[in-house]
């Protein structure tokens, strides 16, 4: 069997700064302690999200031990640092890592070079002969400038079973469900892309490896439970309540728009490192008004709940 350890919700977890720029530990183990309080099933770190191409390995290490210490087993592990276009570095980060501690690794297929699907193939074959930890295969498309198509997912899951998942973020329905009939019954088809989650797993994906889990992980991780559960009317509610929030997450980009959701709840800063920039005011404010909408709205339900 493979690894069945990656079922449900995932959250892309982000990393804080503080007013330097320089690691924020105290909101990162804030953060940690938030989204497993939050319910969710597992935790990726140094992902896209965790902003882990403006680290250094230092950086990249020091929040990957401190993951670990703060985590204490709670819940499983994911080192999500594990992309790159060259394929011969990345092998030999795989063997220059400790990853003690962590359950998996996720890695993106090469960005820029554009390789065919031979080279995509050619190169995670070559990733899982130097990976000591199964692997979560990331498809972002909109990131990398080119499409990990179904085929070759197929072709990579049965080639060897260090491949347990593909954190699918094309967005894309059609593709997802072909990955879903045509991958073995024991591979998982992971939603990375939020606002089409819900449609992916009504497919028969196995759940979700979310952004804005960050901010809500309750909420999240229940409309993952929900779905999973059958319950398509609940994990509806859920998606639309939270609906209007998705886009202001990533007008600006990603993590933009969740760090300046999270600062809004009292968890970190807002700080992003450079090439990226703080959410703008006009925006910040706008994000504001539908967590605050969000919020009151979730107030009430439960209000009503508690009286019925």
């Amino acid at each position: 069997m493979r690894e069945q350890l990656f079922k449900g919700t995932g959250v892309a977890l982000i990393t804080p700064f503080d007013t330097q720029n320089n690691i924020d530990f105290p909101a990162l183990e804030r953060m940690i302690n938030h989204v497993i309080d939050g319910g969710i099933d597992y935790i990726v770190s140094l992902g896209t999200t965790g902003e882990a191409i403006t680290l250094n390995s230092a950086e990249c290490q020091s929040v990957l031990d401190f993951t670990v210490k703060i985590t204490q087993k709670r819940v499983p592990l994911v080192a999500g640092c594990f992309g790159h276009n060259n394929t011969a570095k990345l092998v030999q980060k795989l063997h220059n890592a400790n990853l003690n501690g962590f359950d998996a690794i996720l890695s993106s297929s090469p960005s820029y070079n554009k390789p065919t699907q031979e080279g995509i193939y050619q190169h995670y074959i070559r990733v899982a002969a130097a990976s000591p930890l199964p692997i979560i295969i990331y498809n972002v498309p909109s990131r990398t400038g080119s499409n990990i198509e179904p085929s070759t997912i197929v072709r990579l899951a049965n080639a060897n079973d260090k491949f347990i998942a593909i954190k699918e973020a094309s967005g894309d329905i059609t593709q997802a469900s072909s990955l879903i009939k045509h991958t073995p019954k024991d591979f998982l088809v992971l939603s990375g892309d939020d606002p089409t989650a819900l449609a992916l797993m009504a497919c028969g994906g196995d759940g979700i490896i979310s952004v804005i889990g960050n901010a809500f992980p309750k909420a999240w991780s229940s409309l993952t439970k929900a779905i999973l559960n059958g319950n398509l009317s609940k994990a509806q509610q859920i998606n639309n309540a939270l609906w209007d929030i998705h886009p202001l997450l990533y007008i600006e980009g990603n993590p933009v728009g969740v760090k300046a959701a999270c600062e809004t709840l009292g968890l970190c800063r807002k700080n992003v490192r450079l090439p990226l920039v703080e959410l703008s005011k006009e925006q910040h404010l706008l994000l504001e008004t539908e967590i605050q909408t969000y919020q009151k709205k979730q107030h009430q339900t439960d209000s009503s709940a508690v009286k019925n």
